[in-house]
Parts: C-alpha cells; structure tokens; sequence
C-alpha cells in the first residue's frame, strides 16, 4: 500500500461518492487533503471524517465552473500545505434524459461548462502548482460515458469524451515536466447521483443494469476511488495518457 506521507493533493466533488471515498483514501495513507465541493456543507462534512480517522483536510466550497474561484482554492491550498502533489479531478454533473434534437442550448452549455470546462479550469492551475513541485499526478473523472456513446446522453457523452481527450493531451504536453495525467473511467457505481437518476428511470433499472455487467454487481464508491489513488501513487509511476475502466467488464 503506497503511502502519500509528506504528501498534498486536493480532491473536487468530494463532498459525496467517489470523491469523498477517494479523499478519505488518501488521507488514511498521510495525505493532506483539500476537499473540494459545491456543496460548502458536504465538503466539511468529509472534512470532518478525515479529521475523525487523525487526518489532515481543508474543506472548500467550490464551483469548478468559476475560474478565479479555482484559482483561488488552488492558491490557498498550495500555501496552505507548502505545495501541491497531486489532484483528483472529480466534480461533474449528469445530463436529462434526451435526444440532441430535443436539449435546449442552455443545458447543452451547462454539462459542458461544468464537466468539460470545469476540469479544463482545474488543471489551468494545478498543473503550474505540480510543476513548482517538481512534478506529481492528476486524476480526471470521465466515464465510460468517454469511451462509448450513452443512449439520451449526448452532452455527457459529449463532455466525458472531452475529458478523456484532454487528459491525454495534458499527458503529452506535461511529461518532460514529471507530471502524470490520467483519465479514470467509472462504469455505474453506487452514488447519490446513480440513485437519482435510477428513480427517474423507474422500478428495475439497477437491477437491469447489474444483470448487464459481467461481474454482477454495480461498483463501490470506494472501488472506483481506489483506481484514482493508485494512479497518483508512486506504483503508477510509468502509467501517464491512459483511460482506465472501472466497470466490472462492462467494455469488455
């Protein structure tokens, strides 16, 4: 188990799910962490549980969206910790149920604003932070949503390819400079977001979902995070550029 001792990273959307299991994670393995949310309250709620196991957390709430606001949590947390080593990239929302035809331009702009724009903006400045420190990782959520078409998905399929696309492309750039960044690509994992959107769906969607998936069952937030904490470790030292499913064989 890689431990992130004399480490700082900071986490987005970890007020919940994935991003609230991964923030624990790392800071169970000696990272301090800032954890990252919209919702102010949810990102001090995990901020206490890290708090609670003897870790070390600086709850911020924040919209990816808002570039000086990304600009200044980023600035506080570096000067905060004395510098920053990785990030995890993780807030993002989904999109209603539609064909293209029928999404009005306003929530095609939202999705991407927030999804695709939001992890643009974000790594706009954790990356020179990286650099100051000699080098480090970034972890961005896509989706299997990045790698496949979703059917009534067209501005997150559109977003989480957008993701994908750029990770690699900061992969490229960022290499000589001993920065890592890699996409990770959940499949359906049990989340308050997976719920909401299972009621929209009706009676039997989950159930239908795992019977799709090869190993049976829909992931653990904590599986998922898991992935995103080994790509920052020091075991993914030579793993840069990648897409990597999370999804119980669902691409296979």
């Amino acid at each position: 188990m890689s431990s992130f001792t004399g480490k700082a990273g900071l986490v987005t959307g970890a007020g919940s799910g994935i991003g609230r299991a991964g923030a624990l994670e790392f800071a169970r393995r000696g990272a301090a962490v800032g954890v990252l949310d919209l919702d102010a309250r949810s990102a001090e709620e995990t901020a206490t549980l890290i708090a609670k196991e003897g870790g070390t957390a600086e709850p911020i709430g924040l919209d990816i969206s808002d570039e000086r606001s990304v600009q200044r949590a980023v600035a506080h947390l570096e000067e905060m910790f004395g510098g920053l080593d990785f990030a995890f990239n993780n807030a993002g929302i989904p999109s209603t149920s539609r064909e293209l035809t029928e999404i009005p331009a306003e929530d095609w702009d939202h999705v991407l604003r927030v999804n695709l724009t939001g992890t643009f903006l974000c790594m706009k400045y954790e990356l020179p932070a990286l650099q100051r420190r000699g080098g480090g990782a970034i972890v961005n959520t896509a989706s299997n949503g990045g790698l496949y078409a979703i059917a009534h998905a067209p501005a997150y399929v559109a977003s989480k390819h957008g993701v994908v696309g750029l990770s690699k492309a900061a992969a490229i750039d960022y290499a000589p400079d001993g920065i890592r960044v890699n996409a990770l690509c959940p499949g359906l994992t049990r989340t308050a977001t997976f719920d909401a959107v299972a009621d929209m769906a009706g009676p039997g969607m989950a159930a239908q979902q795992e019977a799709a998936t090869p190993l049976g069952r829909l992931a653990a937030p904590e599986e998922a995070a898991a992935a995103a904490v080994w790509l920052c470790s020091p075991e993914a030292s030579y793993v840069t550029g990648i897409a990597l499913s999370v999804d119980g064989g669902r691409r296979a």
